[in-house]
């Protein structure tokens, strides 16, 4: 075995640390210990060279001191079987350019040290600073499970603190012994265990557990109860419909009042630019370009964070492996295993990190089936075109007097991707020379219910990555496309808008005659391209393109809905939403695929058998609605 090449500090005096590294297995609540550490002070990026999430903040001891803190991805061994597990593995072992951490924060779950501790005595072979947290504890006493701190740190030969990472206070103890000093780091050379070692690391954690933990008979037994429901083959996928069901529901039904408030300010804004700015193509850029596009998109936000409340919900709960389990064997019958249902769902709310999930899966084939069809999962960018058009031209009625019709409408699309996801997957498996289905192995965690804090602080930031989208990429593209649809100014003797007669107007023109045969006239067609860069981009495109068209009484003034409600028929706004269900991808998505597979063969694959999907699924609808609205 090769030795790592390690990043080496030189000897120095004990000093309290100045960078730590929270190392760890997957659900052991390291995450939420890193958020009640950091509270807002955290970044969210990928590490150099790979698209695996790396989450960077800093906390203030109680001696003021401040402290760089790095949430590394978790893991089960040093030992990797995934992508994740071997930049964890990378980052402690020095084989990453950058410095070792000072102290190692090895946070493991009270409740579950039967498996925890393995990857702690693995980690203490490095010769790292390092401290176990203890985490969970309240969840332990609950359990009735009794740990004595002071024998485990006797075996371990490291300080063992207690904490809880979803309690206000509950990481005060960690915190005051970061102030205190720490040995400099004396790094050993890594190398993968034998099969000798992994045994006796085994019968090491066994020996610790007698010594230090006392377990009463049955403590999971409330877990055990509520998995006979929901592990059932048939009740389980009753319960996990329900509650998607109810997902979609809540985001039309929920986001009513919130939407409204948010038109109502658009709006007002946009009649208070009118009377302060005259007449002229300043007002034109504001009023038609920024409030109208801009404000067009940011009307969306309550429905994207009430998707992201349930996702979120849904993990902090222990739910999610639940689902992965229960859906197993239902996805293998399309080649993939339960592994692959995470990085889909995680693909609701954009394709980029679902993607990026599918690093936990160790098979690659069964990983790149993942990668190509994660994108016909309906992302929260998708949203605001679906809410547009439904709004539009769904009624807002009831049906049977319990549903909401345009929820159900939404419940329809999301199942179409899913659906259409499965299809492409049975067809790459049908492609496979080597037939099999990888078995799916993973921890089932004890449920909990959601942390408040956590949800808030999740729904924040994606909030706050939401608006920073809006302020960057999607104003950038409206006053673009405004300025493409403003210039050059009509001939003289013009009767027609004069966008018609503008750069962009022409790019429609030129390209009508390629997406007719779906129903997509010229303004749908500027609105795709820059949408290509974001999705929700084709909404303020829309806005910018109708405000620019209209004139007089017809300015829209907030109004897409009705307006495109009276200029387009049903038949093509059908086709447009199916558009969306295989929407070919933004550039961002495209990009990370050719990172995660390092090859372009699969950009190229994705892209046009997406667009191939989107065009022949919408010629279909397209024809089909006319025939049935007789071409209205």
């Amino acid at each position: 075995m090769t030795e790592a090449v390690l990043n080496f500090r030189p000897a120095a005096a004990a000093v309290p640390p100045a960078r730590i590294a929270l190392l760890g297995n997957p659900n052991c609540g390291k995450t939420a210990l890193f958020n009640l550490l950091t509270g807002s002070r955290q970044k969210v990026a990928n590490y150099a060279g790979v698209t695996v999430e790396r989450k960077e903040g800093e906390l203030r001891t109680p001696a003021g001191r401040r402290v760089a803190v790095l949430d590394l991805p978790g893991a089960y061994s040093l030992n990797p079987l995934s992508a994740d597990e071997a930049v964890t593995r990378d980052v402690v072992t020095g084989r990453r350019e950058e410095p070792l951490p000072d102290l190692l924060v090895c946070v493991t779950d009270a409740t579950n040290l039967r498996l925890n501790l393995r990857l702690v005595l693995e980690a203490r072979k490095l010769g790292l600073p390092m401290v176990v947290a203890l985490n969970m504890t309240d969840m332990a006493k609950r359990q009735g499970i009794e740990i004595d701190a002071a024998v485990l740190s006797r075996e371990l030969g490291v300080p063992v603190i207690p904490t809880v990472g979803v309690q206000r206070g509950g990481a005060q103890a960690l915190l005051a012994a970061l102030d205190a000093p720490v040995p400099p780091a004396a790094p050993v050379p890594w190398e993968a265990p034998a099969l000798d070692e992994v045994l006796d690391t085994q019968r090491e954690v066994r020996r610790i557990l007698s010594l230090a933990v006392r377990e009463p008979a049955g403590s999971l037994a409330a877990s055990d109860r509520i998995d006979r429901v929901v592990l059932h083959p048939v009740w389980g996928l009753v319960v996990l419909a329900l509650v998607l069901f109810l997902m979609f529901q809540a985001v039309f039904s929920w986001a009513e009042v919130p939407m409204g408030a948010i038109e109502a300010a658009t709006a007002a804004v946009g009649e208070g630019v009118k009377a302060l700015v005259p007449e002229g193509p300043l007002q034109s850029l504001l009023v038609d370009g920024v409030i109208a596009g801009v404000g067009g998109v940011v009307v969306f936000l309550p429905q994207i964070l009430i998707l992201f409340l349930f996702i979120l919900a849904l993990e902090d709960s222990g739910y999610l492996p639940r689902a992965a389990f229960l859906l197993d064997r239902v996805m293998g019958t399309v080649g993939l295993s339960g592994r692959s249902f995470i990085p889909l769902l995680s693909s609701f709310a954009c394709a980029i990190p679902g993607i990026m999930a599918t690093r936990t899966i160790s098979n690659w084939r069964d990983r790149l089936t993942t990668i190509m069809i994660a994108p016909l999962m309906t992302c929260s960018a998708r949203l605001p075109v679906y809410a547009l058009l439904i709004a539009a031209f769904i009624p807002q009625r009831r049906v049977a007097g319990l549903v909401n019709l345009q929820g159900l409408v939404l419940f329809g699309l999301y199942l179409f991707g899913i659906v259409s996801a499965m299809a492409v997957a049975w067809v790459m498996k049908r492609l496979r020379t080597q037939q099999g289905h990888s078995p799916l192995m993973m921890e089932l965690p004890a449920y909990r219910w959601p942390n408040l804090r956590n949800l808030l602080l999740g729904l924040w930031e994606r909030a706050w990555i939401f608006l920073q989208r809006v302020g960057t990429i999607i104003l950038t593209l409206t006053i673009l496309l405004w300025f493409l649809s403003s210039f050059p100014s009509p001939p003289e003797g013009a009767t027609g808008p004069a966008i018609q007669y503008s750069l962009a107007g022409m790019l429609g023109r030129g390209l009508e005659h390629v997406f007719a045969p779906i129903g997509f006239n010229w303004q749908i067609i500027i609105a795709l391209v820059p949408g290509m860069a974001a999705r929700e981009v084709a909404v303020s495109a829309l806005g910018t393109v109708y405000a620019l068209s209209a004139s007089g009484d017809d300015a829209m003034a907030g109004a897409l809905a009705p307006l495109i409600a009276g200029s387009w028929s049903l038949a093509t706004a059908l086709s447009l939403l199916v558009w969306y269900v295989f929407a070919p991808q933004c550039l961002s998505t495209l990009a990370t695929v050719k990172r995660e597979t390092a090859s372009w063969r699969y950009v190229f694959i994705m892209a046009a058998y997406l667009f191939a999907l989107a065009y022949a699924a919408c010629f279909v609808t397209y024809r089909v609605a006319l025939a049935f609205t007789s071409g209205g």
